[in-house]
């Protein structure tokens, strides 16, 4: 397996306005709208995360697309941060919920658990 090895992701959510203020809120970074593609007719709305597609680690996006629920799925994304203290701190103004606040990890850093508006579970991560 190569390292990082996860190159995608997607955050489905019910109210893709709502989700969107919520993200970038919390992150302070403006997401952008994703055409649908060529001859997709599922009426998918799709906005993505900022992405280097040349730098480390993977790409994302809010995606809103009839019979894919929102919540509590099974799979949990973390984002890395330079503190998650700051990204949790902003949660709750954004309409969000802290599950688990800023914990050490030992030498792997610091985490905290959080619910977006769509009741998503998401991790922040960050060395200090």
């Amino acid at each position: 397996m190569k390292s990082n090895p996860v190159v995608w992701f997607e955050i489905y959510v019910q109210d893709l306005a709502r989700a969107r203020r919520f993200y970038e809120t919390v992150f302070q970074c403006r997401l952008e709208p994703m055409a649908a593609l060529a001859g997709d007719s599922s009426a998918m709305q799709m906005l993505s995360f900022p992405n280097d597609m040349e730098a480390g680690g993977s790409g994302g996006m809010l995606v809103k697309m009839a019979g894919a629920p929102s919540g509590g799925g099974g799979t949990l994304v973390y984002f890395a941060c330079d503190d998650c203290a700051a990204e949790q701190g902003r949660v709750a103004g954004a309409g969000g919920q802290v599950h688990k606040p800023k914990s050490s990890i030992g030498q792997y850093g610091f985490i905290a658990l959080v619910s977006d508006t769509e009741a998503n579970m998401i991790g922040l991560h960050s060395m200090q």
